[in-house]
C-alpha cells in the first residue's frame, strides 16, 4: 500500500464512523413504527417532531467537535467554553420547544384523546433534552481529548525512537574506534613475535573492518554473519597467542539460523576475554561457548584467566562493557541478561538474548 493510500484510509475511517453512528441515531425512530399501514402511521408518529432532538444533538456535537473545543477549550479558555455551551443548550431547547408547540402543522401533531388544545410538553422532558445535550458536549470533549492524546503519544513515541536511534548511533561510533584500538594493540604485539603472522593478521583485520564499517550501519544483521565475524576475530587473536595459552571455542555456525541480531554485541565480551585473560609469560586460557537453549534464544558463556590491565593501560578503560549494557537496554529491553563475575584467577561473563 502506497503512503498516499494509507493517508486517505487514515482520514476516511473516522468519517465513516461518524456517518454510521448518526445513521443509526436517525433510523432508530423507524423501529417504533408499526409495519401495518406504516405510511399513515408515520404521520401519527410525527417523525419531524421526533427528529428535532437528534438534529439538535448533532448540531451541538459538531459545533463543539469542529470549532469550540479546538479554538476555545484547548486554548485554555474553560469559562468561555462553558458559557458558549450553556448558550447552545438554551437555544437548542428553545428550538425544540417551538417545533413541538408552535411550528408544526396540525397533521404532524400526534393525536390525543379529548377536546381542547394539546397538553404542554412535560417539564422533565425539557430537562431530559438539556441533560442529553450536555452529555453530547461531554462526548465531543472526550473524543477530541482522546484523539489529541493519541496524536501526542505517537509524536512522543516518534521522538523517543529518534532519540534511541541517535543514542545507538553514538554508541556504535564509540565502539568502532574502541574495537579498532584493541585490535591494533594485538597486531602491534604480534609484530614483535612474528612479522609474517602480523601480515596475515592485517589481512584478516581488513575483512573484519569491512563488516564493522558496512554491516554495522544496519540495525540488524543475519545471525550467520555475526557468528562468522566472531569466528574471524577469534582466529585473528589466535595468531598472536603463545603456546601456553589454551583457547577452547564451541560456536556452531547454525545457531539461531534465520534470525537477525543487532551487530557486534558479543564481540565486546570476546575481545575482553583475550585482552584480560591471556598472558605472555604465564599459563592462561580462554573458553567461549555459544548455544541455543531454546528456539530464537542465543547464549554466550565465556571463562578466561584473570590478568587485569594496569591503570596506565587505556585499553582497559571499560568503555566497551558500558556501551554494551546500554545498547542491550535500548535494543532488547526485558529480553536479555548480562552477567559478569570474577574470583582471584577466573573471570566469567555471560550474555543471553531472546531474538523472538
Amino acid at each position: 500500500m502506497t503512503p498516499n493510500r494509507q493517508h486517505i484510509r487514515f482520514r476516511w475511517n473516522p468519517v465513516f464512523i461518524h456517518i454510521l453512528a448518526w445513521t443509526i441515531v436517525f433510523l432508530f425512530p423507524l423501529l417504533f413504527i408499526e409495519r401495518v399501514e406504516s405510511m399513515r402511521r408515520i404521520h401519527d408518529f410525527s417523525l419531524m417532531r421526533f427528529y428535532i432532538q437528534p438534529i439538535s444533538i448533532a448540531i451541538v456535537f459538531y459545533i463543539n467537535y469542529l470549532w469550540l473545543i479546538d479554538r476555545v477549550l484547548f486554548r485554555k479558555k474553560p469559562v468561555q467554553f462553558i458559557l458558549y455551551n450553556l448558550l447552545l443548550i438554551v437555544v437548542a431547547n428553545v428550538v425544540i420547544y417551538l417545533v413541538h408547540h408552535m411550528l408544526l402543522p396540525n397533521e404532524f401533531i400526534p393525536r390525543h384523546p379529548g377536546p381542547g388544545p394539546r397538553p404542554p410538553r412535560p417539564v422533565f422532558v425539557q430537562w431530559q433534552d438539556s441533560i442529553t445535550l450536555a452529555l453530547m458536549v461531554g462526548l465531543s470533549v472526550a473524543i477530541k481529548m482522546t484523539q489529541k492524546w493519541i496524536v501526542t503519544e505517537k509524536e512522543r513515541q516518534q521522538l523517543e525512537q529518534e532519540r534511541t536511534e541517535a543514542e545507538l548511533k553514538n554508541l556504535k561510533n564509540q565502539l568502532n574506534p574502541h574495537f579498532l584500538f584493541n585490535t591494533l594493540n594485538n597486531i602491534y604485539s604480534l609484530i614483535a613475535i612474528s612479522p609474517d603472522r602480523a601480515q596475515s593478521a592485517v589481512l584478516e583485520l581488513s575483512k573484519m573492518l569491512r563488516y564493522v564499517l558496512y554491516e554495522n550501519t544496519q540495525p540488524y544483521v543475519p545471525m550467520e554473519k555475526e557468528l562468522e565475524f566472531n569466528h574471524n576475530y577469534i582466529e585473528l587473536m589466535r595468531l598472536r597467542l603463545a603456546r601456553h595459552v589454551k583457547v577452547e571455542v564451541d560456536m556452531p555456525r547454525g545457531l539461531c539460523r534465520g534470525y537477525q541480531i543487532a551487530p557486534l554485541l558479543f564481540i565486546t565480551l570476546i575481545e575482553n576475554a583475550f585482552k584480560h585473560g591471556t598472558s605472555a609469560t604465564e599459563p592462561s586460557f580462554v573458553k567461549i561457548v555459544m548455544s541455543e537453549p531454546s528456539q530464537g534464544v542465543i547464549e554466550c558463556h565465556i571463562e578466561n584467566s584473570c590478568f587485569p590491565k594496569n591503570e596506565s593501560d587505556k585499553s582497559g578503560s571499560g568503555i566497551g562493557l558500558k556501551n554494551l549494557s546500554r545498547q542491550l537496554e535500548l535494543l532488547y529491553p526485558g529480553k536479555y541478561t548480562l552477567h559478569a563475575e570474577s574470583d582471584a584467577r577466573v573471570y566469567r561473563s555471560s550474555l543471553t538474548i531472546d531474538l523472538n
